[in-house]
């Protein structure tokens, strides 16, 4: 069976390790320090890549030239060398995954669903955050609230590996869309004892998400009647609510 453990890196980030049959892989490695030293004299395998940005591709180099292995990811990112397009099918340590386009935070965003048995993992980079998502660095809200889509219509059980820490400042900007919302109010409880004991709130699950995340929840009236509030329009559609909840995020 697979075994994931993040490798925290600079502020927030964290590198996820991924261990089986002897092999080891990390993806978005953007400090290649921690990687070592997690790595323990051990064999780096291969890299999986989700995006262009600097904090997720910073330590290729240094890892490409120690260990001369793969790196898999958009084909926009100097280095790869196995490029991921929409709907490709890749095995990755024996295991089938599935690559999906999710552009919004950037446009040559993907995020990698994995199998293994009846486990899911999806490594979704910046797109969806625990309670969140990301900002829209060079995607339009339309693509976003797209790629937000095809993420939530997965399996309820898939776990979800995004790469930082935003999950407390998250769930206080839910709690200010949906301050009804009990499940939203136990999991943010839940989140801050996990970080009283520096302990990562990741990763979550698409159920999760699905209850407890604004931006998953633009058709609720809950979500719609905050976001009227903050200057949607009544007769907006699900892209005006969310390009209206993540304009206020953005200044939250």
């Amino acid at each position: 069976m697979i075994t994931i453990r993040p490798i925290p890196a600079f502020n927030d980030n964290y590198i996820w390790h991924l261990q089986q049959n002897g092999e080891h892989w990390v993806v978005d490695p953007g400090d290649a320090a921690p990687v070592m030293r997690a790595l323990q004299g051990e064999r780096l395998s291969g890299i999986l890549l989700t995006h262009h940005h600097f904090d997720h591709t910073g330590g290729v180099p240094a890892l490409t030239r120690t260990f001369d292995c793969p790196v898999y990811g958009p084909a926009t990112i100097e280095g790869v060398t196995h490029p991921l397009s929409d709907g490709a099918d890749v095995n990755l340590m024996g295991n089938p995954c599935t690559v999906m386009a999710v552009p919004g935070h950037t446009l040559d965003h993907i995020a990698v669903l994995m199998e293994d048995g009846r486990e899911r993992y999806l490594f979704c980079g910046d797109t969806l955050f625990a309670g969140g998502c990301g900002r829209l660095f060079e995607g339009t809200p339309g693509q976003m609230h797209q790629s937000l889509a095809r993420l939530a219509a997965l399996p309820p059980h898939t776990r979800v590996y995004c790469t930082h820490e935003y999950t407390l400042a998250n769930l206080a900007f839910a709690l200010a869309v949906e301050p009804d919302n009990q499940q939203l109010v136990e999991r943010q409880r839940a989140a801050a004892a996990l970080r009283e004991r520096d302990e990562p709130t990741l990763p979550s699950t698409i159920a999760l998400e699905r209850t407890t995340n604004p931006f998953l929840r633009t058709d609720q009236p809950s979500v719609r009647a905050r976001a009227h509030q903050q200057g949607a329009p009544d007769t907006a559609d699900a892209v005006e609510i969310f390009a209206t909840l993540r304009q206020w995020k953005d200044v939250f």
